[in-house]
Protein backbone atom coordinates (compact mmCIF):
# COMPACT_ATOMS: atom_id res chain seq x y z
CA UNK A 1 0.00 0.00 0.00
CA UNK A 2 1.90 3.33 -1.20
CA UNK A 3 1.11 6.97 -1.88
CA UNK A 4 -1.57 8.55 0.60
CA UNK A 5 -2.62 12.19 1.25
CA UNK A 6 0.71 13.38 2.93
CA UNK A 7 3.55 15.64 1.38
CA UNK A 8 5.57 12.58 0.64
CA UNK A 9 3.14 11.07 -1.58
CA UNK A 10 5.22 11.02 -4.33
CA UNK A 11 8.31 9.78 -2.32
CA UNK A 12 6.64 7.02 -1.60
CA UNK A 13 5.49 5.93 -5.25
CA UNK A 14 9.42 5.62 -5.66
CA UNK A 15 9.91 3.80 -2.40
CA UNK A 16 7.04 1.40 -3.44
CA UNK A 17 7.85 0.76 -7.02
CA UNK A 18 11.65 0.06 -6.18
CA UNK A 19 10.30 -2.51 -3.64
CA UNK A 20 7.97 -4.25 -6.10
CA UNK A 21 10.69 -4.51 -8.58
CA UNK A 22 12.40 -6.42 -6.55
CA UNK A 23 10.11 -8.27 -4.24
CA UNK A 24 10.67 -12.28 -4.89
CA UNK A 25 7.85 -13.10 -7.48
CA UNK A 26 8.52 -17.20 -7.36
CA UNK A 27 7.61 -16.44 -3.52
CA UNK A 28 4.89 -13.68 -3.42
CA UNK A 29 2.10 -12.47 -5.85
CA UNK A 30 2.39 -8.49 -5.27
CA UNK A 31 -0.99 -6.59 -5.73
CA UNK A 32 0.04 -3.46 -5.94
CA UNK A 33 -2.73 -0.52 -3.82
CA UNK A 34 -2.47 2.74 -4.09
CA UNK A 35 -4.37 5.61 -2.18
CA UNK A 36 -4.38 8.68 -4.34
CA UNK A 37 -3.93 12.28 -2.99
CA UNK A 38 -7.82 12.81 -2.31
CA UNK A 39 -7.31 9.18 -0.07
CA UNK A 40 -9.47 7.27 -2.78
CA UNK A 41 -8.18 3.39 -3.17
CA UNK A 42 -6.45 2.27 -6.27
CA UNK A 43 -5.14 -1.32 -7.89
CA UNK A 44 -3.89 -2.80 -10.92
CA UNK A 45 -0.99 -4.42 -12.14
CA UNK A 46 -0.39 -1.21 -14.39
CA UNK A 47 0.65 0.14 -10.82
CA UNK A 48 3.88 -1.72 -10.71
CA UNK A 49 5.24 1.05 -13.79
CA UNK A 50 6.08 4.30 -12.38
CA UNK A 51 5.41 6.16 -15.80
CA UNK A 52 1.76 5.39 -15.03
CA UNK A 53 1.99 8.17 -12.36
CA UNK A 54 2.91 10.29 -15.10
CA UNK A 55 -0.65 11.01 -16.25
CA UNK A 56 -3.12 9.87 -12.99
CA UNK A 57 -6.21 10.75 -15.14
CA UNK A 58 -5.24 8.08 -17.56
CA UNK A 59 -4.16 5.38 -14.48
CA UNK A 60 -7.64 6.10 -13.08
CA UNK A 61 -9.36 5.30 -16.16
CA UNK A 62 -7.56 1.69 -16.11
CA UNK A 63 -6.90 1.10 -12.46
CA UNK A 64 -10.17 -0.23 -10.16
CA UNK A 65 -11.15 2.20 -7.22
CA UNK A 66 -11.31 -0.68 -4.31
CA UNK A 67 -11.94 -1.41 -0.64
CA UNK A 68 -10.41 -3.66 1.85
CA UNK A 69 -12.45 -5.74 4.25
CA UNK A 70 -12.62 -8.97 6.52
CA UNK A 71 -14.88 -11.86 5.11
CA UNK A 72 -14.86 -15.32 6.18
CA UNK A 73 -11.92 -14.71 7.96
CA UNK A 74 -10.41 -14.14 4.57
CA UNK A 75 -9.22 -10.43 3.22
CA UNK A 76 -10.95 -9.24 0.25
CA UNK A 77 -9.88 -6.48 -1.76
CA UNK A 78 -13.19 -5.97 -3.58
CA UNK A 79 -13.61 -3.15 -6.19
CA UNK A 80 -16.15 -0.31 -5.57
CA UNK A 81 -16.92 1.32 -9.55
CA UNK A 82 -20.44 1.85 -10.66
CA UNK A 83 -23.41 0.10 -8.87
CA UNK A 84 -21.79 -3.81 -9.00
CA UNK A 85 -19.45 -4.84 -6.70
CA UNK A 86 -16.54 -6.91 -7.29
CA UNK A 87 -14.18 -9.64 -5.37
CA UNK A 88 -10.93 -9.15 -7.53
CA UNK A 89 -8.28 -10.99 -4.86
CA UNK A 90 -7.70 -12.19 -1.32
CA UNK A 91 -4.56 -10.60 0.29
CA UNK A 92 -2.53 -12.70 2.84
CA UNK A 93 -0.14 -9.85 3.96
CA UNK A 94 -0.18 -6.10 3.59
CA UNK A 95 3.65 -4.37 3.31
CA UNK A 96 2.61 -0.35 4.24
CA UNK A 97 5.35 1.44 2.52
CA UNK A 98 3.58 5.61 2.95
CA UNK A 99 6.03 8.20 4.44
CA UNK A 100 5.15 10.49 6.55
CA UNK A 101 1.14 11.14 7.75
CA UNK A 102 -2.01 9.15 7.60
CA UNK A 103 0.15 6.32 6.42
CA UNK A 104 3.31 6.48 8.29
CA UNK A 105 1.80 7.56 11.41
CA UNK A 106 0.09 5.05 12.98
CA UNK A 107 -3.50 5.48 10.92
CA UNK A 108 -2.86 3.18 8.05
CA UNK A 109 -1.57 0.66 10.66
CA UNK A 110 -4.80 1.80 13.10
CA UNK A 111 -7.24 0.78 10.25
CA UNK A 112 -5.05 -2.61 9.51
CA UNK A 113 -5.10 -3.71 13.04
CA UNK A 114 -9.13 -2.29 13.03
CA UNK A 115 -9.52 -4.75 10.25
CA UNK A 116 -7.09 -7.78 11.43
CA UNK A 117 -5.06 -7.79 8.49
CA UNK A 118 -1.43 -8.96 9.38
CA UNK A 119 0.96 -6.56 8.48
CA UNK A 120 4.75 -5.35 8.00
CA UNK A 121 6.74 -2.68 9.66
CA UNK A 122 5.66 -1.21 12.80
CA UNK A 123 2.54 -1.69 14.99
CA UNK A 124 0.22 1.03 15.27
CA UNK A 125 1.64 2.81 18.94
CA UNK A 126 5.62 2.94 17.84
CA UNK A 127 4.55 4.08 14.44
CA UNK A 128 2.72 7.11 16.24
CA UNK A 129 5.97 8.05 18.26
CA UNK A 130 8.11 7.14 15.48
CA UNK A 131 6.34 9.86 13.34
CA UNK A 132 5.79 12.82 16.54
CA UNK A 133 9.22 13.86 16.86
CA UNK A 134 7.83 15.19 20.19
CA UNK A 135 6.84 11.98 21.44
CA UNK A 136 10.01 10.42 20.13
CA UNK A 137 12.27 12.20 21.96
CA UNK A 138 10.13 12.23 25.47
CA UNK A 139 10.46 9.03 25.40
CA UNK A 140 14.41 8.55 24.31
CA UNK A 141 14.92 11.20 27.28
CA UNK A 142 12.90 8.26 29.83
CA UNK A 143 15.22 5.89 28.09
CA UNK A 144 18.77 7.47 28.48
CA UNK A 145 19.06 7.91 24.68
CA UNK A 146 20.72 11.07 24.36
CA UNK A 147 19.37 13.72 22.33
CA UNK A 148 20.19 17.45 21.52
CA UNK A 149 18.62 20.12 23.75
CA UNK A 150 14.85 20.84 22.40
CA UNK A 151 11.84 22.51 23.13
CA UNK A 152 8.73 22.61 21.59
CA UNK A 153 5.08 24.19 20.86
CA UNK A 154 1.53 24.79 19.21
CA UNK A 155 0.41 27.43 16.55
CA UNK A 156 -1.77 28.21 18.74
CA UNK A 157 1.08 28.86 21.81
CA UNK A 158 2.64 31.16 19.02
CA UNK A 159 -0.44 33.01 17.51
CA UNK A 160 -1.30 33.73 21.32
CA UNK A 161 2.19 35.20 22.28
CA UNK A 162 4.72 35.25 19.74
CA UNK A 163 6.94 36.94 22.06
CA UNK A 164 6.98 34.70 25.10
CA UNK A 165 7.43 32.17 22.56
CA UNK A 166 10.57 33.22 21.04
CA UNK A 167 11.81 34.16 24.56
CA UNK A 168 11.92 30.33 25.72
CA UNK A 169 13.35 29.10 22.70
CA UNK A 170 16.29 31.74 22.73
CA UNK A 171 17.71 30.19 26.04
CA UNK A 172 18.42 27.11 24.20
CA UNK A 173 21.12 29.43 22.02
CA UNK A 174 21.25 30.14 18.40
CA UNK A 175 21.71 28.34 15.80
CA UNK A 176 18.63 26.96 15.91
CA UNK A 177 16.74 24.37 13.67
CA UNK A 178 12.83 24.85 13.31
CA UNK A 179 10.86 21.35 12.52
CA UNK A 180 7.31 20.18 11.49
CA UNK A 181 6.64 17.98 14.97
CA UNK A 182 5.10 15.37 12.23
CA UNK A 183 6.52 15.69 9.02
CA UNK A 184 9.35 13.91 7.73
CA UNK A 185 11.95 14.25 4.00
CA UNK A 186 12.92 17.32 6.09
CA UNK A 187 9.82 19.34 4.67
CA UNK A 188 9.47 22.63 6.34
CA UNK A 189 12.64 22.49 8.12
CA UNK A 190 14.70 25.53 8.74
CA UNK A 191 18.02 27.04 10.48
CA UNK A 192 17.63 30.49 12.34
CA UNK A 193 20.82 32.16 13.10
CA UNK A 194 18.34 34.86 15.21
CA UNK A 195 14.84 35.98 15.91
CA UNK A 196 14.17 37.37 12.85
CA UNK A 197 15.29 33.94 11.02
CA UNK A 198 13.41 31.97 13.97
CA UNK A 199 10.26 33.83 13.50
CA UNK A 200 10.08 33.44 9.92
CA UNK A 201 10.94 29.75 10.13
CA UNK A 202 7.93 29.07 12.57
CA UNK A 203 5.66 30.83 10.52
CA UNK A 204 6.63 28.70 7.83
CA UNK A 205 6.79 25.95 9.95
CA UNK A 206 3.10 25.73 11.84
CA UNK A 207 1.96 25.78 7.36
CA UNK A 208 2.55 22.34 7.82
CA UNK A 209 1.91 21.16 11.26
CA UNK A 210 0.42 22.33 14.85
CA UNK A 211 2.85 21.38 16.85
CA UNK A 212 6.91 23.08 15.77
CA UNK A 213 10.27 21.10 17.59
CA UNK A 214 12.85 23.32 17.73
CA UNK A 215 16.39 21.97 18.91
CA UNK A 216 19.96 23.53 19.42
CA UNK A 217 22.01 23.23 15.95
CA UNK A 218 25.64 21.36 16.14
CA UNK A 219 27.56 23.52 14.74
CA UNK A 220 30.23 21.31 13.90
CA UNK A 221 28.36 18.69 12.33
CA UNK A 222 28.32 15.20 10.65
CA UNK A 223 25.41 13.61 9.86
CA UNK A 224 25.24 9.52 9.96
CA UNK A 225 22.67 7.17 9.74
CA UNK A 226 22.16 3.64 10.39
CA UNK A 227 19.38 1.00 9.27
CA UNK A 228 17.63 -1.23 12.00
CA UNK A 229 16.01 -4.71 11.19
CA UNK A 230 14.08 -6.83 13.72
CA UNK A 231 11.97 -6.50 16.63
CA UNK A 232 12.21 -6.38 20.34
CA UNK A 233 13.74 -9.50 20.67
CA UNK A 234 16.15 -9.03 18.03
CA UNK A 235 18.00 -6.43 16.35
CA UNK A 236 20.52 -6.62 12.47
CA UNK A 237 22.65 -3.35 12.26
CA UNK A 238 23.62 -2.02 8.62
CA UNK A 239 26.64 -0.08 8.43
CA UNK A 240 26.57 3.28 9.09
CA UNK A 241 25.99 5.84 6.25
CA UNK A 242 27.65 9.52 6.62
CA UNK A 243 25.55 11.85 4.67
CA UNK A 244 25.54 15.32 3.58
CA UNK A 245 23.70 17.83 2.05
CA UNK A 246 24.15 21.05 0.14
CA UNK A 247 22.87 23.58 2.78
CA UNK A 248 22.78 23.66 6.55
CA UNK A 249 20.83 20.01 6.70
CA UNK A 250 20.32 17.57 4.45
CA UNK A 251 17.26 19.01 2.18
CA UNK A 252 14.04 17.25 0.67
CA UNK A 253 16.25 17.88 -2.33
CA UNK A 254 19.07 16.12 -1.55
CA UNK A 255 17.58 13.36 -0.16
CA UNK A 256 15.29 12.50 -3.26
CA UNK A 257 15.97 15.20 -6.32
CA UNK A 258 20.13 14.77 -5.79
CA UNK A 259 21.71 16.19 -8.80
CA UNK A 260 18.50 16.55 -11.05
CA UNK A 261 19.62 14.23 -14.11
CA UNK A 262 17.16 11.21 -15.13
CA UNK A 263 14.65 9.70 -12.70
CA UNK A 264 14.72 10.35 -8.85
CA UNK A 265 15.99 6.82 -7.01
CA UNK A 266 14.67 8.50 -3.63
CA UNK A 267 16.72 8.25 -0.56
CA UNK A 268 19.42 6.18 -3.05
CA UNK A 269 19.93 10.02 -4.83
CA UNK A 270 21.05 11.31 -1.69
CA UNK A 271 25.05 12.21 -1.45
CA UNK A 272 26.50 9.57 1.26
CA UNK A 273 29.96 8.12 1.84
CA UNK A 274 29.74 4.67 2.99
CA UNK A 275 30.63 3.07 5.68
CA UNK A 276 31.25 6.59 7.30
CA UNK A 277 34.04 8.26 8.80
CA UNK A 278 34.00 7.67 12.05
CA UNK A 279 36.41 5.91 14.95
CA UNK A 280 35.34 2.66 16.34
CA UNK A 281 34.54 4.31 19.57
CA UNK A 282 32.08 6.24 17.58
CA UNK A 283 30.23 3.40 15.68
CA UNK A 284 30.29 1.12 18.81
CA UNK A 285 28.26 4.19 20.74
CA UNK A 286 25.93 4.75 17.37
CA UNK A 287 25.61 0.75 17.42
CA UNK A 288 24.79 0.67 20.62
CA UNK A 289 22.63 4.04 20.81
CA UNK A 290 20.64 2.76 17.79
CA UNK A 291 19.45 -0.71 19.72
CA UNK A 292 18.41 1.50 22.31
CA UNK A 293 16.89 3.89 20.49
CA UNK A 294 14.88 0.98 18.31
CA UNK A 295 13.64 -0.67 21.57
CA UNK A 296 12.59 2.11 23.34
CA UNK A 297 9.76 2.73 21.05
CA UNK A 298 9.31 -0.99 20.27
CA UNK A 299 9.50 -0.46 16.48
CA UNK A 300 9.93 -3.74 14.28
CA UNK A 301 10.74 -4.53 10.31
CA UNK A 302 13.22 -2.07 9.00
CA UNK A 303 14.05 1.78 9.90
CA UNK A 304 16.48 3.86 9.50
CA UNK A 305 17.84 5.93 12.83
CA UNK A 306 19.93 9.19 11.98
CA UNK A 307 22.13 10.52 13.94
CA UNK A 308 23.97 13.77 14.69
CA UNK A 309 27.98 13.63 16.11
CA UNK A 310 29.40 16.27 17.42
CA UNK A 311 32.92 16.61 15.96
CA UNK A 312 34.35 18.56 18.95
CA UNK A 313 33.42 16.26 21.64
CA UNK A 314 32.64 12.93 19.10
CA UNK A 315 29.50 13.27 21.21
CA UNK A 316 26.63 11.01 19.45
CA UNK A 317 22.86 12.14 19.55
CA UNK A 318 20.35 10.46 18.17
CA UNK A 319 17.92 12.71 15.64
CA UNK A 320 15.25 10.70 14.73
CA UNK A 321 13.61 7.38 13.45
CA UNK A 322 12.04 6.60 10.45
CA UNK A 323 9.68 3.94 10.65
CA UNK A 324 8.94 3.09 7.05
CA UNK A 325 12.25 4.73 5.81
CA UNK A 326 12.83 6.18 2.03
CA UNK A 327 13.73 3.50 -0.10
CA UNK A 328 13.22 1.00 2.68
CA UNK A 329 17.20 2.06 3.41
CA UNK A 330 17.69 -0.95 1.25
CA UNK A 331 21.11 0.99 -0.11
CA UNK A 332 22.86 0.53 3.39
CA UNK A 333 21.64 -3.64 3.61
CA UNK A 334 23.37 -4.42 0.29
CA UNK A 335 26.56 -2.51 1.74
CA UNK A 336 26.00 -4.80 4.76
CA UNK A 337 25.29 -8.55 4.04
CA UNK A 338 21.98 -7.99 2.24
CA UNK A 339 20.57 -7.40 -1.33
CA UNK A 340 17.17 -6.27 -1.55
CA UNK A 341 15.34 -9.04 -2.40
CA UNK A 342 16.49 -10.64 0.61
CA UNK A 343 16.00 -7.26 2.56
CA UNK A 344 12.01 -7.47 1.74
CA UNK A 345 12.09 -11.63 2.13
CA UNK A 346 13.20 -10.75 5.54
CA UNK A 347 10.48 -8.02 6.09
CA UNK A 348 7.87 -10.06 4.98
Amino acid sequence: IFGGVSVEHEVSIITAIQAMNNIDTKKYDIIPIYIDKKGIWYSGAMLRDIKIFNDLDLMKRYAKEVVLYKRDNEFILQSKRGLLRKDITSVDLVLPIMHGTKGEDGNLQGYLETVGIPFCESDTYSSVVGQDKVFMKQIWQACNVPVVKYDWFFDTDYQKDPDKVIEKLEKIGYPLIVKPARLGSSVGIAIAKNAIDLRNAIEDAIGYDTKILVEEVIEDLKEVNISVLGNYQKQHLSVVEEVGGSKDFLTYEDKYIGGGKGPSKGMASAKRIIPARISDEVLKEVNNVAIKAFRSLNSSGVVRIDFLIDNKTNKVYANEINSIPGSLSFYLWNKTDKEYQELLDDIL
